[in-house]
């Protein structure tokens, strides 16, 4: 049977079937538009994975080049500089600062790393001896930072995007698999319930013609009885006349009879 698949339980009817149309329209053009966002998120999912990748060898070698770094310092000062450096700050240099990304409605959350002017908390440092491998130190991890941050954000992007493609990809599967074919399946059904009922309703036309047809055919032979009726009675009076005026031809009929 037409429909017989999983369908909304709706009246076969012909504003239920406009109804059905706009919405079989809707889940298409809705697909088509999930679909087109769920291909822009992965490919910029994919992006994000391949920088997080690269982020991630450069932090390797950044962090790597930053330890030897903290290495030469603790060889030339001679002993540990931590904590000469945390007397010695008093407010961050280095700071993060946040911005949004819109990719087909989605805010991905963007961390930018910068440098506040006028903060040098660190300018005695080193100044006995060392000074040139703090410097050198301090600039490479101002660059693994940067690095780090860069990290963060990517990492940021990745989960969000890896949650909202999903939920996309849920819904197009949703209105391709469920939604769609249960809306064609309605079509399907409301269609073939309008045939049978034009079929039905034709049937019928067709047997009330006929009624009409027999009914007026009996009628014009009933007419044409009764004037057959009345014309042979009317012909039989006429013949019952012309035999009355027959036997009085000598108009001696009212006369009696003499007796000799």
């Amino acid at each position: 049977m037409s429909g017989s698949g999983a369908r909304e339980a709706v009246f076969a009817t012909r504003q239920s079937l406009s109804l059905m149309k706009g919405k079989l329209k809707g889940a298409q053009t809705g697909h088509d538009l999930l679909k087109r966002k769920s291909e822009a998120l992965t490919k910029r999912f994919r992006e994000i994975t391949r920088r997080i990748d690269e982020a991630k060898r450069k932090m390797g070698r950044v962090m790597q080049i930053a330890a030897f770094s903290l290495a030469e310092v603790t060889y030339a000062v001679g002993g540990d500089i931590g904590y000469t450096i945390q007397e010695s700050a008093k407010q961050a240099k280095f700071r993060v600062r946040t911005k949004q990304e819109n990719v087909s409605g989605v805010f991905l959350p963007q961390f930018e790393s910068f440098t506040a002017e006028g903060v040098n908390d660190f300018a005695l440092t080193g100044l006995g001896k060392g000074g040139q491998q703090v410097q050198r130190c301090r600039e490479t991890y101002a660059r693994a930072v940067e690095t780090l941050v860069e990290l963060a954000s990517l990492q940021t992007a990745f989960v969000i995007l890896d949650e909202v493609i999903k939920v996309v990809n849920r819904r197009v599967n949703a209105i391709e698999h469920v939604i769609i074919p249960r809306t064609e399946n309605t079509i399907k059904y409301i269609n073939s319930e309008l045939d049978e009922l034009d079929r039905e309703e034709f049937y019928r036309l067709k047997k009330v013609s006929g009624k009409k047809q027999r009914d007026a055919a009996a009628e014009e032979l009933e007419r044409e009885n009764t004037k057959a009726d009345a014309a042979a009675a009317e012909e039989k009076q006429n013949a019952a006349a012309d035999s009355a005026e027959s036997q009085d031809l000598l108009g001696d009929k009212d006369n009696e009879d003499v007796i000799f």
